[in-house]
């Protein structure tokens, strides 16, 4: 079989590498991990690279080297933030494989909307931990512990004010039942909820997931927003998805309800999220995400509010690494060689 030059601008472990390896002997595996970060740092903006680049990272080799290695690939993987004139410069790339789950993270890159094949690790990333942190938000709430914070900066307990729910016979909403949705429901489930999602093409002739009472397609949201407690936003963003949640979805949210958002920022109209948190209709809300997180701090309307609660992206994080994006890889990578359909290709119209 002739050689298949597979470049990995993410930094991999020898123990990946050797999977990526083991998978054919026509694969010549180059590892310029780290290569490009000097080119990242002056692209991207700061608030990113010093989250993501470690400090101090300026990349390796001439530009001319850098340049030589992407216009030799014919498969990249790749993971975020990455260089944004890929392709432009890799004039031989068939197939660019992203670590991350997530197909907007592309948008800001040449590849988007081109004719080399793109694929995600959608339902293969830390989903578990994801879920995890989804029902930390719903007993952070549920159980009033946000108003702890407040207690203490006070110096005195206002015990009235934390009005603890009991999670058994409560109803979640889960909107996006894929990887993340899945195991979000099954925890909730275990907890004694009652589970309703939506999916954006939901099979009515197979079995319900494990947990779930009803599974909707997007048009059920809206049915189902009135009688969720809690609603767990899991699901892509694309542009049918953007401000999915508008000041009309947050007045059909059932009154005292509780938002979490562990998918991405844009999902959710901010002003009308802390409109509705304003005039009271929401209990809280818990934030893995937010609009523009790679480029700045959250708005001040929704971050000095006790009942939001926001962190820096961080619920895929644990300290078991079970993400699974080199054995999609690696599973891909053989059905490349034989020239068999990919799993998780891009659909640029769709968004994901």
């Amino acid at each position: 079989m002739q050689r298949v030059n597979v470049l990995s601008i993410q930094r991999i472990s020898a123990e990946d590498r050797a999977k990526i390896e083991a998978v054919d002997p026509a694969i010549a595996l180059t590892d310029a991990g780290g290569w490009y970060d000097g080119e990242i740092r002056e692209t991207w903006p700061a608030f990113t690279t010093a989250r993501y680049l470690s400090p101090g990272a300026t990349g390796s080799g001439t530009r001319e080297e850098r340049d030589r290695l992407l216009a030799e690939a014919e498969v990249i993987l790749g993971g975020w933030p990455f260089p944004l004139d890929l392709r432009a410069r890799a004039s031989r790339l068939k197939w660019f494989h992203q670590r991350p789950a997530g197909a907007s993270n592309l948008l800001l890159g040449d590849l988007w909307g081109s004719r080399v094949v793109v694929t995600t690790s959608r339902g293969s990333g830390n989903t578990l931990a994801m879920a995890e942190y989804a029902m930390a938000g719903i007993l952070h709430f549920a159980k009033g512990l946000h108003r702890a914070a407040v207690d203490r900066d006070a110096g005195v307990f206002d015990h009235r004010t934390y009005r603890p729910l009991l999670l058994e016979g409560k109803t979640a909403c889960v909107v996006g039942a894929g990887g993340i949705g899945l195991d979000v429901g099954r925890l909730c489930a275990a907890l004694g909820m009652r589970v309703v999602g939506t999916r954006r093409h939901p099979h009515p002739d197979q079995p319900l997931p494990p947990g779930f009472s009803e599974l909707g397609g997007a048009g059920d949201l809206d049915r189902f927003l009135p009688e969720s407690d809690f609603v767990v936003i899991c699901c892509q963003w694309t542009p049918e998805t953007t401000r999915l949640f508008d000041k009309d979805r947050f007045a059909a949210m059932k009154a005292g309800s509780v938002l979490i958002n562990v998918a991405r920022g844009e999902i959710v109209d901010e002003e009308a999220l802390a409109d509705a948190l304003q005039r009271d209709h929401l209990r809280g809300a818990a934030l893995d995400v937010y609009v523009g997180e790679f480029e700045h701090t959250p708005r001040s309307r929704l971050w000095s509010d006790p009942r939001v609660l926001i962190t820096p992206h961080i619920s895929s994080v644990s300290d078991q690494d079970r993400h699974g994006a080199i054995n999609l890889f690696c599973d891909n990578l053989r059905a490349y060689l034989e020239g068999a359909p990919l799993r998780n290709v891009i659909d640029w119209e769709r968004g994901y």
